[in-house]
């Protein structure tokens, strides 16, 4: 009877730790969680294109192939550029302006 009691004993005992483990991985995990509910990045299909484009012309070189040009960039022509600074400067006036 009294190795039965100890049995007995030793199954609370292990049904304690074990809960104990559970609730620990629980609260780990939950740690973990907030990470994942970030979302994914995505990326336009002009940015894959890119990407893809460039790593096509890197395979192209080390394989001693021709290496086709990628697309070059936009940029802002010098007039935008002028007037897009004209703006900043008249704006920057008024903010002066209502200061004083």
């Amino acid at each position: 009877m009294d190795i039965i009691a100890q049995l007995k004993a030793e199954r609370d005992k292990a049904s304690q730790q074990f809960n104990a483990l559970d609730t620990a991985i629980r609260a780990l995990s939950g740690l973990n969680s907030t990470r994942a509910t970030g979302g994914r990045r995505t990326m336009s299909a002009a940015a894959r294109a890119r990407i893809s484009a460039a790593q096509r012309a890197r395979w192209a070189r080390t394989r001693g192939q021709k290496v086709v040009s990628i697309a070059p960039k936009r940029h802002i022509s010098a007039a935008g550029l002028a007037r897009i600074r004209a703006a900043n400067r008249a704006r920057w006036a008024r903010v002066r302006a209502a200061k004083k």
